[in-house]
């Protein structure tokens, strides 16, 4: 990996922690003193904090990807399994991040947040294929995938548009977790 590469992913590793430590509110300053490097260095890379953010957002949703396909990949996962797997799929580095906290994104960083709207609503393809290949195996019910797809995508952004979480008093991770088993298990053949 480059060194310009591997500093981008420093910084952006170190800005889910930061961020999981202090929120949306964290400064470059806070930054900084967690990466043990200086500001200018950051901002060599990152030239303010919306951009760091957008990047973080590209970096999150790329790890869901590679996890997705890791699960893909797996043969001793039964399709079903991996259905829940790759809908629920959280990387590892982002399950004690307060995602509840993104609602405040769309007044303060509306950019962003219309970012985070697209990235889940693209990349669906080895959703589609999965649930697919359930209905062909029989282990699913033939369902309108679009449909199922919009349902699961309203529910991620009605976490994200309004402090929902935190109101319930309930984890991004666990809201995932019970979203995922009510859809999947709405579609298993029983």
């Amino acid at each position: 990996m480059q060194d310009t590469e591997k500093l981008k992913l420093t910084i952006l590793e170190g800005t889910v922690k930061v961020y999981a430590e202090k929120g949306i509110k964290f400064t470059m300053d806070d930054l900084a003193k967690h990466l043990g490097m200086s500001k200018k260095t950051i901002y060599t890379v990152y030239r303010e904090k919306q951009t760091l953010f957008m990047a973080m957002v590209d970096h999150a949703f790329d790890s869901i990807k590679e996890s997705e396909r890791k699960v893909m990949e797996d043969t001793t996962t039964d399709t079903v399994e991996k259905l829940r797997r790759i809908l629920g799929v959280l990387p590892d580095g982002y399950r004690d991040v307060d995602l509840g906290q993104l609602y405040i994104l769309r007044e303060k960083y509306p950019e962003i947040y219309a970012k985070v709207e697209e990235r889940l609503e693209t990349g669906w393809e080895l959703t589609i294929a999965i649930m697919e290949q359930g209905m062909r195996e029989g282990v699913l019910k033939p369902v309108n995938i679009g449909l199922f797809k919009t349902v699961f995508e309203a529910a991620l952004e009605k976490f994200f548009a309004k402090d929902v979480l935190m109101k319930e008093g309930i984890t991004y991770a666990d809201a995932l977790d019970t979203v995922v088993n009510i859809m999947v298990d709405g579609i298993v053949v029983k």
